[in-house]
């Protein structure tokens, strides 16, 4: 009788990071500005090579969550932007139809299954994001970005390859994960994820930082600001995300505020608006002018304007 088969080898895990306090300095290292929270669901991921799903609303720093682990560590950042209609062969892998056919024409009489075993082989084969990931041996960070935008079914996949680290290809047989890599979910709610799937990952929720939080996110990315102008604009982008509008600004647009501000005091002449900007007054004209930084959408832009008496 033969013996039983032994159970497939599991994905080595390799931590990259030495401690939680570790975790907060190399991500501060690259500019991103970690909480107590944040350092600790990136240390466990690393350390026990469980999937983060991280969730949260637009512009907080979820991608850029996965970009700084990938840039701390020296890892490279493997990326799957989810859509809906994403289906397999654009998440896991495809075949390379016209070589295999230019092949299949220039080998003439050749037998199939010589054929055969020619193109199914890594020549022809176009490995995406997922499989790309599984294959390496390097350090590794996968993004999973947006995963609510993906079809139910696309889960069942996720699910199956983040439990086991391995794909499988019919033609060629089950490629698994050497080295395991980083892997970050990303989520703006847009629909509830299935249970399975949330029980398979660790949990992070990240919200719009607080006044103290985001000017110092704002002064770590635009360091020439002067320090009341930063609190100026973090206070009124503060009253913009109060209102009632389809998108509130996001960090990265707080960033790109500050930055429009700061060119735009570069340039000043006397006695105008933009010049009062370097003593940390922002005319209200000025923000009217310049809503179109941080507000995308015409009805937010009318709604801000109203609501903040601009007009």
């Amino acid at each position: 009788m033969a013996g039983k088969k032994a159970a497939p080898a599991a994905a080595e895990i390799v931590p990259s990071f030495a401690s939680v306090d570790d975790v907060a300095a190399r991500l501060s290292e690259t500019g991103y500005l970690p909480d107590a929270a944040t350092t600790t669901a990136t240390y466990l991921a690393d350390r026990l090579g469980k999937p983060l799903l991280v969730e949260g609303p637009a512009g907080v720093g979820k991608t850029e969550l996965a970009k700084a682990i990938a840039s701390a560590i020296g890892a490279e950042l493997v990326r799957l932007q989810c859509y809906e209609g994403l289906d397999e062969a654009r998440a896991l892998y495809e075949w390379n139809h016209a070589k295999q056919i230019l092949h299949i024409q220039s080998a003439g009489s050749r037998d199939w299954d010589a054929t055969k075993a020619d193109i199914f082989s890594d020549e022809f084969l176009l490995p995406r994001p997922l499989l790309k990931a599984i294959s390496r041996s390097e350090p590794t960070v996968l993004l999973i970005d947006e995963v609510d935008k993906a079809d139910v079914d696309m889960e069942g996949l996720l699910l199956e390859v983040l439990s086991d680290f391995a794909v499988s290809i019919p033609e060629m047989g089950t490629v698994r994960a050497v080295r395991r890599p980083i892997v970050i979910l990303t989520s703006n709610a847009a629909r509830e994820l299935s249970e399975a799937l949330k029980r398979r990952c660790l949990y992070l929720h990240i919200d719009f930082p607080d006044a103290a939080r985001e000017k110092e996110i704002l002064a770590s990315r635009v360091p020439e600001l002067p320090d009341a102008l930063a609190a100026e604009v973090v206070r009124i982008i503060g009253a913009l995300r109060g209102l009632d509008i389809r998108k509130k600004p996001s960090v990265s647009e707080t960033i790109d505020w500050g930055n429009t501000l700061l060119a735009l005091a570069g340039g000043a002449a006397p006695g105008t608006p933009e010049a009062k900007l370097t003593k940390g007054r922002i005319d209200d004209s000025l923000i009217s002018r310049t809503l179109g930084v941080v507000l995308k959408h015409r009805p937010d832009l009318a709604t801000a304007r109203k609501d903040l008496k601009l007009d």
